[in-house]
């Protein structure tokens, strides 16, 4: 697989707000703060609010030490709260190629934008003129540790357990790019979190942020739970160099996938996954895969939970952390959200883009896999005359598996 698709989080909207730090998001917050603050002193206007400087061109001919910018820009990260920042020229290289057999194989499944936009990904020119270098960044998201093993709990990926990860990597890749035109004066440029076709997977692997692990996804020594974000740009930085890769003959992930969408190493059937059936597929869940789904209601953490190098990744960052008890909640708990509910509890959270439909087809299959209590028929029973057909049809397919 060469790129990641949208159902899981790019490790990978346009304009976001800025992030409104609280006192208690990091114990050294003030104090970075306060850095910031010294580097973006100097800021210049006319980047643009969607996350870019179309109209600016950098001055290439200036007697800049683009070396030392390079760390400069590396330490603005790190106090801007990535977990790591690299560089990569803009050339995706033999990655394409992969890509197109990827596609051209279907394993892009009803998600229809990979292969409309395919020629994007591959010559970032297209998508930003002017770029010739990726700015990649990475931040750490783990919530917690724990595990979703009880079959009355709601098994959520950890990356939508909290706050919406479009948002918080772009307003800080935003800041980044403000204190980078504080360095430099005015450059072209332009922000990207998951929020156009781009290759976050090989360019973090080109930028020297890790390895493509046999699940497609970027993987360190620090393990897989990571977003990245993207800076395209017109300075001419000089790349970092790759990283060896440390996967060996593990095949751990593809062992835990529950539906063996991991077809072999480095390739990803999404027509397979269960991040795909629950968050991008609109339409009925294919009933050979319902079993496998488990009480898994949005996403699949499985092959992460897996490897190995993930026993050393640490929590990640604060504003990150669940909320409305979604790393705890039951599934009848949920499935008993009304669809008002679900769109002001999820304000701001990735789950809500799949609307209130799919959330309840989702949780009819995930309660058809568990025991055959009087509450879980119950909630079912409730749903079962919803006025969505959708509903109804994964709803009768769980009392069927309760009541045989």
């Amino acid at each position: 697989m060469a790129e990641r698709p949208n159902h899981r989080p790019r490790q990978g909207g346009f304009a976001g707000p800025e992030v409104a730090f609280e006192e208690n998001d990091h114990p050294r917050l003030e104090q970075r703060r306060q850095r910031i603050a010294e580097v973006l002193s100097g800021r210049l206007g006319g980047q643009l609010e969607n996350g870019g400087n179309i109209g600016a061109m950098h001055d290439q001919d200036s007697t800049v030490d683009y070396a030392a910018l390079k760390e400069k820009i590396r330490e603005a990260g790190k106090e801007l709260g990535f977990a790591a920042v690299g560089v990569a020229r803009a050339e995706p290289g033999p990655a394409v190629e992969k890509m197109r057999e990827w596609l051209a194989a279907g394993c892009h499944g009803e998600m229809d934008y990979m292969a409309r936009h395919a020629e994007l990904r591959a010559d970032p020119q297209q998508l930003h003129p002017g770029t010739i270098t990726v700015i990649s960044a990475a931040i750490d998201y783990l919530p917690h540790r724990q595990s979703a093993e009880n079959p009355d709990q709601a098994a959520i990926s950890r990356y939508a357990q909290g706050r919406d990860y479009h948002k918080v990597v772009r307003s800080r890749l935003q800041k980044l790019a403000d204190a980078i035109a504080a360095l430099t004066g005015p450059f072209g440029y332009r922000v990207f979190s998951d929020s156009a076709p781009v290759m976050e997977v090989e360019f973090a692997r080109q930028a020297g942020l890790g390895w493509r692990g046999k699940h497609t996804l970027l993987l360190s020594k620090e393990g897989s739970w990571r977003f990245l974000g993207d800076i395209y740009t017109d300075l001419p930085l000089p790349p970092d160099a790759p990283i060896d890769e440390h996967c060996g003959t593990c095949t751990a992930c593809l062992e835990a996938c529950p539906t063996g969408a991991i077809v072999a190493p480095y390739r990803v059937d999404a027509r397979r996954c269960i991040s795909y059936l629950t968050i991008e597929l609109a339409g009925p869940i294919p009933e050979e895969f319902r079993p496998l789904i488990g009480n898994r209601i949005y996403g699949c953490d499985d092959c992460q939970l897996r490897c190995p190098w993930n026993r050393f990744a640490q929590l990640g960052d604060p504003e990150f952390s669940p909320r409305h008890e979604l790393d705890t909640a039951t599934l009848i708990e949920l499935f008993n959200w009304t669809e008002a509910e679900f769109n002001q509890r999820l304000a701001g959270n990735p789950i809500r883009r799949i609307g209130h439909e799919r959330w309840l087809r989702n949780i009819a299959v995930a309660l058809g896999n568990g025991n055959a209590t009087v509450d879980r028929k119950k909630a079912l029973k409730m749903k079962s005359d919803h006025p969505s057909e959708l509903v109804r049809e994964h709803v009768e397919w769980a009392l069927t598996r309760l009541e045989p």
